[in-house]
């Protein structure tokens, strides 16, 4: 939980005194953590989906219990995040108002994103299926990715999403359909 905090503090200018407990991406994720997350893993799916389902109604934010979350998750803002099932999300990301991490509803198994760590999505981004987003990338507001893995320490922008930066070098580069069934 201290990681979170600490993460609002790093990433949000206007985070002064104790204003963050007031944050609702900082409720959602305490709650996913220290309760839903946890009646999931134990196998009380209802309790946990019913949990986040309350936390849903309060927060505006979506995270589905079976969700596995890095510490130091920032949530700016929070309104209309989904995060599914099978999303994984490494440590130090941030993640803008009306991203959605979900499926395609054509796949079995994995079916959501992973985000590595050190990852920032911005505003309306979509990332849909069992991708791959690497270490260091920053994803651009309104970028959406389908199918399609993302390397480390890059910068995607666009619809459909195009690497314009990697590893500091600025590139065009259309992303390569990742191996998934679908």
């Amino acid at each position: 939980m201290f990681e979170d905090i600490k993460a609002i503090y790093k990433n949000d200018p206007a985070a002064r005194g104790i204003e963050p407990i007031l944050y609702p991406g900082l409720h959602a994720i305490i709650v996913h953590r220290y309760a839903s997350h946890q009646f999931y893993r134990i196998g009380l799916k209802f309790i946990a989906r019913l949990i986040s389902q309350v936390m849903r109604f309060l927060t505006g934010i979506e995270i589905h219990p079976g969700a596995r979350i890095g510490k130091g998750l920032f949530i700016d803002h929070g309104t209309s995040i989904v995060i599914g099932e099978t999303t994984r999300i490494g440590k130090n990301c941030t993640i803008y108002h009306n991203v959605t991490l979900g499926g395609t509803g054509k796949h079995t198994g994995k079916r959501h994103p992973t985000l590595g760590d050190n990852v920032m999505v911005g505003t309306a981004a979509t990332l849909l299926g069992p991708i791959t987003v690497g270490n260091n990338v920053k994803i651009g507001a309104e970028t959406f990715i389908v199918n399609h893995d993302v390397p480390s320490n890059c910068t995607v922008v666009g619809t459909p999403g195009k690497i314009v930066k990697m590893n500091g070098k600025k590139m065009h580069k259309k992303l390569e359909k990742t191996n998934t069934k679908i």
